[in-house]
């Protein structure tokens, strides 16, 4: 299929080299130029602009930032160019209610698939994809979802999607919190770092999603892919679905909270993991 990527950010390659190996014509597009130099060695072709990236595309994808930076692209220049038999899906993580707008905007050919996993996971096929939209639309992106993953769950609308990645993003971001603060307590109490690690490394009570952070917390690493600002952007997402219901987080106000301590403190654009920083 003939597949328009805009946002070139790490997922945004990731997601554009994982669909060229798996045979697609890809175009990618960036507000910055010059960031697409893998994908374009791989095979893919850099469009000049949105207009131009989504020209003769099937599918048009968006891994874009935030709520802004989507409805940006995607209520202007690509809404006045897709064609009219394309397919439009948002991989972002933005609100429901973003969500929501851009089913309006494009009605009958819009579906919100936001991805689970880091870029390293979408590029050795083992994310998974949360596609929620008309059963029809998602079935015709078959081809595109069978290249990027194994793993896809589907949703009846593009809002439970985004609630459903929200939810997931938090359970991790709470997990990062608590790792540091667990370490915290033992450096406070006397423990090594040595000692912690061998003691929490090893615990059965460490989440499996957290694992692959252990050491950038412990250690104070920053590198990464998931900064702190967009992580105190998506638990203040998270947070809202919930007060729209009338439901109480003080957990999620706190892990809210502290993310966007981080990332004022001059760690906005450092891994999720940089948290960690905070407490030493």
């Amino acid at each position: 299929m003939d597949v328009a990527v805009l946002g070139m950010g790490r997922m945004g390659r990731a997601i554009a080299g994982r669909l060229l190996g798996g045979g697609h014509r890809v175009t990618v597009w960036n507000r910055t130029p010059g960031r697409a130099g893998e994908v374009l060695a791989a095979g893919g072709r850099e469009a000049s602009g949105v207009a131009d990236a989504v020209a003769g595309a099937e599918v048009v994808i968006t891994m874009l930032a935030d709520d802004a930076a989507v409805r940006a692209v995607a209520l202007g220049e690509l809404r006045a160019a897709i064609g009219a038999g394309a397919v439009y899906v948002d991989s972002s993580t933005v609100s429901p209610e973003c969500s929501a707008a851009l089913a309006e905007a494009f009605s009958g050919r819009f579906v919100a698939m936001p991805v689970v996993g880091s870029p390293v996971a979408v590029t050795g096929g083992h994310a998974m994809l949360l596609a929620g939209g008309e059963p029809g639309i998602v079935a015709h992106l078959g081809p595109v979802m069978t290249a990027l993953s194994g793993s896809v769950r589907r949703y009846d609308s593009p809002h439970l999607a985004l609630t459903a990645k929200l939810a997931t993003n938090l359970m991790l971001l709470s997990e990062v919190v608590v790792l540091a603060e667990s370490f915290a307590v033992g450096r406070a109490g006397g423990l090594r770092d040595e000692q912690l690690r061998e003691l929490l490394g090893a615990s059965p009570m460490l989440p499996a999603g957290v694992r692959n952070r252990f050491e950038d917390v412990l250690t104070g690493k920053q590198d990464g892919w998931w900064s702190t600002a967009l992580g105190a952007k998506d638990a203040g997402l998270a947070v809202d679905i919930a007060r729209r219901a009338h439901v109480d987080l003080p957990a999620a106000d706190a892990i809210h909270h502290r993310y966007e301590q981080a990332a004022a403190s001059g760690l906005q654009d450092a891994d999720i993991a940089a948290v960690a920083t905070l407490y030493r």
